[in-house]
């Protein structure tokens, strides 16, 4: 291992573990905060190439956020680079996730942090704004671009979920861009499902599940888990609590709780699971199988993503799809500001507290470009600040 290499390993290391460990905010923060390190701060990825890997990582099963560290990993150091940071980047939240697990099942309750959860929010979303601001002046390249992103909003707004959403956008807009180049006004058509059902198997010694039955269940987890968290969440009310019954609603309930409000990726959820489970064993062979076929997914489709750009229908359908997930973000944007603003209690009242936190973070990110780890950590002390003088 040469010496520049071990430095790649020893920068990949550092800029990972310290997301892992400010990473609030779901998949659409951790990849805001990758933009600003990778990209513009640290320059070790253009912007066009982020998109591209942003673009491939949606469509590969997995958690999004962790499959950017493998791939930003992999392509600044190597198949090493691709360990390091993948690792770097999931430890602190499993760490965590299993430190709660063993609070949990101690005392049977959680924490309270919900003072700084308050702060923390808001400011996640001025951070995730910067990020789409920024990668949508990279991606929207032309005003044709515009309707696809129209196209995406419809099919969010039709109740069509974010996967099938991207590959919708990334098929028509592939066809609509290579046509339109070719002064082809016509638009195919293309409709189709994309479904992932686990089979439904026997209920079979379900209430005490062995080591490798618990390993088999989230390595099949990991392998076809398309979309968002909300996806694990179907999938583990499916399965742990109605089907095998390893798992009580409350417990689900409180893991979900767990997934949401520790950094890092919310597939740690696991962890808190398998140790409910199976203790420090089970914790420990949850996290390899949900985790483990994302690092075999990056790497058998890194290598080909550069290839996808020498061929105008494939490159076509890369920047449907970059523009896609791009419109997907801004959702999960508006989203998070709709819930984050508005208390639906007595009808809707305004958040005042977070719109303060909003206010000052906004100045922090475009005015001064403050580092998103500090604006995040700001946001959750104005949180607990607030909260004491409620």
């Amino acid at each position: 291992m040469t010496g520049d290499l071990k430095q790649r390993l020893v920068s990949l290391a550092s800029v990972f573990l310290k997301l892992g460990v400010i990473g609030f905010g779901g998949p659409a923060a951790h990849i805001a905060m990758m933009e600003a390190e990778v990209v513009r701060d640290r320059q070790w990825l253009q912007r066009s190439q982020f998109l591209d890997l942003l673009g491939a990582t949606n469509l590969i099963p997995g958690p999004n956020s962790t499959e950017m560290a493998i791939h930003v990993g992999y392509v600044y150091g190597g198949v090493w680079g691709l360990i390091v940071a993948g690792i770097s980047f999931i430890f602190p939240a499993v760490t965590i996730t299993a430190i709660l697990a063993i609070i949990y099942t101690q005392f049977g309750s959680l924490p309270q942090i919900a003072p700084l959860l308050s702060g923390i929010k808001p400011a996640v979303i001025v951070v995730i704004f910067g990020a789409l601001y920024r990668l949508a002046k990279k991606a929207i390249k032309k005003r044709k671009f515009w309707l696809i992103i129209l196209l995406v909003a419809i099919l969010l707004l039709l109740g069509l979920n974010e996967v099938v959403s991207l590959l919708l956008g990334g098929l028509l807009g592939m066809f609509w861009l290579t046509l339109t180049e070719s002064n082809t006004m016509t638009i195919p058509l293309v409709a189709f499902l994309v479904s992932s059902n686990i089979d439904q198997a026997a209920n079979q010694e379900s209430l005490n599940p062995s080591l490798w039955q618990l390993g088999l269940f989230f390595l099949k987890i990991g392998t076809v888990l398309f979309g968002s968290g909300y996806v694990l969440i179907a999938f583990l009310e499916g399965e742990l609590v109605n089907q095998y019954g390893w798992l009580t609603q409350q417990q689900l309930l409180d893991a979900i709780a767990i997934g949401q409000f520790t950094p890092g990726p919310v597939l740690s959820t696991a962890t808190f699971i398998g140790y409910v489970i199976l203790g420090i064993p089970g914790a420990i062979i949850a996290t390899l199988g949900i985790f483990l076929p994302s690092f075999v997914f990056v790497l058998a489709v890194n290598p080909i993503i550069g290839k996808l750009r020498q061929s105008k229908w494939t490159a076509s359908f890369l920047d449907a799809v970059n523009v896609s997930a791009v419109a997907i973000m801004g959702w999960v944007t508006f989203n998070l500001l709709y819930q984050t603003l508005l208390i639906p209690k007595d009808g809707f009242l305004f958040n005042w507290e977070a719109i303060l936190i909003i206010i000052v973070a906004g100045v922090a990110i475009f005015k001064y470009t403050i580092n998103a780890a500090w604006v995040v950590l700001g946001g959750g002390l104005m949180g607990w600040v607030l909260s004491i003088n409620n």
